[in-house]
């Protein structure tokens, strides 16, 4: 059985491949996906959690939690789609330097 600290190690680093897609990237598209990866993050730390409790049992709240998680994730992700979309529309662009400098 793997040890709950390979989980946190892998956690950790999707948490850090998200926030460097975040502090580096400057396309809009690049942008949320840094948000969905640092968001698998607490998921995969909860799953985990919830099975290292007692071995061999899995606690189902934790599940209920992360299934919760998930689908106000892909929310998050479909109205930043469809925020990029518009933006790409009118401006023809989805770098955000770009979009930074256009005056509304």
């Amino acid at each position: 059985m793997i040890s709950v600290t390979f989980y946190i190690a892998v956690a950790t680093m999707l948490f850090g491949l998200g926030l460097y897609c975040l502090a580096t990237k400057k396309n809009m598209i690049r942008l949320l996906l840094g948000i969905e990866v640092m968001a698998a993050a607490p998921n995969l730390l909860f799953i985990a959690f919830s099975a290292a409790k007692e071995p061999g049992l899995i606690d189902p709240l934790a599940h209920v939690f992360v299934v919760t998680a998930i689908v106000i994730d892909g929310s998050l992700v479909a109205v930043g789609l469809a925020l990029t979309i518009a933006v790409f529309r009118r401006f023809k662009t989805i770098d955000v330097r770009e979009l930074r400098r256009l005056k509304w």
